[in-house]
């Protein structure tokens, strides 16, 4: 079972309210999970994502995760 690290930022980081600044989650999925499958089990909305990384690279929700991928979740910004 693939395991991963999930970064969660800004508003998405109340989704592990245990976790600590700048510490990831650490997830085992089932073979052939996506990123779509990790987000819904870690209970966060699509609507409440804006951008997802994988190892550093941008990837949409069917990306299938592999054993060690490091996931970075980014909500929808706003600022001025």
């Amino acid at each position: 079972m693939p395991r991963v690290e999930v970064y969660l930022y800004a508003t998405l980081r109340r989704y592990q309210p245990a976790l600590r600044h700048g510490e990831p989650v650490r997830v085992e999925m089932a073979p052939g999970a996506t990123v779509q499958d990790l987000l819904e089990s870690l209970g966060i909305p699509a609507e409440e994502l804006k951008q997802t990384f994988i190892n550093g690279i941008s990837r949409q929700p069917d990306w299938v995760l592999e054993e060690g991928d490091r996931v970075a979740v980014f909500p929808p910004i706003a600022g001025g």
